[in-house]
């Protein structure tokens, strides 16, 4: 992006109007305006999507040209009354109305990208892997689209110029999105966050050196993030240990000690284990691991999770005596909704990152850097042990209210 690039010539909007993600987002970049004071969100009478930039009425000498200069940004997060499909569709639309009305770029931020579930196609050139595709992995993917490549060809051709992301760990789909971009896809890992809360706050008890924590990676999926949080978090005295494992089925799974992890189970008993992974669906992996861990009476076991799909399902089986806690993010933002926590707001802790990812767009985008240093904002339940709430004497409060 060019140097040149003021706050001014930034025009950041949700994929609904309301969204209180991309509206966050948007103040922490220092955008004055309302989002929903910016764009328009209307649909006809046949139910069709027809978002409008919204302009002066009474100007006509600037039809089509109110957006020239300026570099749109969607922030796109999922929300409970519009399905992914939807939202995908919106954001096509919203990216061709700026191009239509001339916007220089178009930027769409998308935390939890759509479709990378869906990352690979039938045949061998559909995907990129680490391992050598058989028959029966390119099975799994018989009769189905290359949805992730086809997502991110639709967005290129609506008018999209760059996409932001956060902790996608699909190979495939970061070499799709890097290819149709040209290099302008940006896939950004969290670890200054999971650092700072894990050495900030008391979710975990180590000393300064790092004794009495272990880094848990569940599977070979997560082991290089895990390894990279390992270092980032700069302990000498903690540890990092790897699992394996092996599904019988789509529920089950079983699970083993990595045969190159360099620790054996003996030697975390004891310790408090953070066991990271960048999503969770049913939550059967997470559970048996840390089943399998329980054998060697860990003081506590914490849970780090990137994006949390909140399902029944999941939130069912999350809440095993096994996890004590779980941390995630907000990439999904229904995550905060207390009914979607159900009974796992007794030990769910949510990290807001609207401030961080404003910080990080600004980087991206050669823009100032926003006032103010924090990197994220804590969400957590009066339910969680961990929350503590300030008791106030009857004295205090009346001074409170006379000051």
């Amino acid at each position: 992006m060019s140097a040149n690039l003021s706050l001014n010539d930034v025009v950041v909007v949700g994929n609904s109007s309301d969204s209180p993600f991309a509206i966050d987002v948007a103040y922490a970049m220092g955008q004055v305006e309302d989002i929903a004071d910016l764009i328009s969100m209307k649909s006809f009478a046949n139910t069709e999507f027809c978002p409008r930039f919204i302009s002066d009425e009474d100007d006509l000498g600037a039809i089509g040209e109110h957006l020239v200069g300026r570099t749109v940004v969607i922030v796109s997060t999922t929300n409970r009354t519009m399905s992914r499909n939807s939202l995908a569709m919106r954001n096509l639309l919203i990216a061709r109305a700026a191009k239509d009305n001339g916007a220089r770029a178009v930027v769409l931020v998308e935390p939890d990208l759509y479709y990378s579930a869906q990352d690979r196609g039938p045949r061998a050139d559909q995907g990129e892997t680490t391992f050598e595709r058989d028959d029966h992995d390119r099975k799994k993917f018989d009769g189905q689209p290359f949805s992730a490549r086809l997502y991110a060809e639709m967005l290129h051709l609506a008018g999209v110029d760059r996409v932001v992301t956060v902790h996608n760990h699909s190979v495939s789909v970061q070499a799709e999105f890097s290819r149709v971009f040209e290099g302008r896809f940006h896939n950004l890992i969290p670890y200054d966050i999971y650092v700072d809360y894990l050495r900030e706050s008391n979710i975990v008890d180590f000393t300064t050196e790092g004794e009495g924590l272990a880094l848990c990676a569940p599977d070979k999926g997560a082991r290089d993030f895990v390894a990279q949080m390992f270092e980032h978090l700069g302990l000498p005295q903690a540890r990092f240990i790897m699992l394996d494992k092996e599904r019988s089925g789509e529920r089950d799974v079983e699970i083993t000690l990595h045969p190159e992890s360099e620790l054996t189970l003996e030697e975390i008993r004891g310790f408090d284990v953070v066991l990271f992974d960048d999503m969770v669906r049913t939550g059967s992996t997470v559970v048996r691991s840390c089943e399998f861990l329980q054998q060697v009476q860990p003081r506590r076991i914490v849970f780090a999770v990137t994006h949390f799909y909140a399902s029944a399902e999941g939130r069912e089986k999350l809440a095993n005596p096994a996890i004590n806690e779980i941390l995630t993010l907000n990439t999904l933002p229904t995550v905060l909704n207390r009914d979607v926590q159900g009974r796992l707001r007794k030990k769910m802790v949510v990290l807001k990152i609207e401030q961080w990812l404003a910080r990080r767009l600004c980087d991206i985008l050669d823009l100032p850097k926003p006032t103010g240093a924090d990197r994220y904002q804590i969400d957590m339940s009066s339910k969680n042990p961990r929350f503590r709430r300030k008791i106030w004497s009857n004295d205090q409060l009346a001074e409170l209210r006379q000051s």
